[in-house]
């Protein structure tokens, strides 16, 4: 008589492995869907992320590194220190005419503006000096005005130990008339190079200047 287990069908027995390598798949699916979508998720993030930034650079808003910067600019204004107006008599020859103007100076803090002060009266008559010896042709030209707002500046500091180089003049060199003339200057240069060298005199060191700018309020010549 044949045993129980041998009795079973062939067709009945097999299926159990079948179901199980059915329910793998479906599970490895249902892992892929998974990875999909939030591979998806994270594209539309970074999209949308990359179109915030361009609306961003597109309305000049840069962060808030740039509002730090312009709020530490904005907090140190320039300081300025205002000059009672001078009246000067000029120095044409032709005729009399003097020269009313206002001064500002802009100097670099607060208490180089109060320093400056106490020097007022030294300060006013240098730049009275100044003036004094312009002519009314020199101050209604703009490269005039230029060069007396640099002459100020450099003098209105001078009262206070200040001394500021002036800026060197720019010079040709003129060709000599004739033949004669490049025989002497050949003969002085040969006469020099055999002469003992002098040692340069050393030029004194310019300092800083307070002063940043000069500013006029009112420029009348009359």
């Amino acid at each position: 008589m044949p045993s129980a287990a041998a009795a079973i069908p062939a067709d009945v027995a097999a299926p159990a492995p079948a179901g199980r390598k059915k329910k793998l798949v479906v599970i490895g699916a249902l892992v892929l869907l998974v990875l999909l979508m939030a591979a998806a998720g994270g594209a539309w993030w970074l999209k949308a992320r990359a179109a915030k930034a361009a609306e961003l650079a597109e309305a000049g808003e840069d962060g808030p590194s740039v509002t730090a910067s312009a709020k530490a600019d904005a907090s140190r204004p320039p300081t300025f220190l205002a000059l009672d107006p001078f009246v000067v008599n000029l120095a044409d020859k032709e005729a009399d005419r003097y020269a009313q103007i206002g001064i500002t100076l802009e100097v670099e803090n607060g208490a180089f503006a109060d320093q400056m002060k106490a020097y007022m009266p030294a300060v006013r008559n240098a730049i009275l000096l100044i003036i004094a010896h312009k002519t009314s042709r020199e101050l209604l030209d703009r490269s005039g005005k230029e060069n007396l707002a640099e002459e100020i500046m450099r003098e209105a500091v001078r009262p206070m130990g200040i001394e500021i180089a002036a800026p060197r003049p720019v010079t040709l060199a003129a060709e000599p008339a004739a033949s004669a003339a490049s025989d002497a200057a050949s003969a002085v240069v040969v006469a020099a190079a055999s002469a003992p060298a002098e040692k340069p005199k050393r030029r004194a060191e310019t300092q800083k200047n307070p002063i940043q700018h000069v500013h006029f309020s009112s420029f009348i010549v009359q």
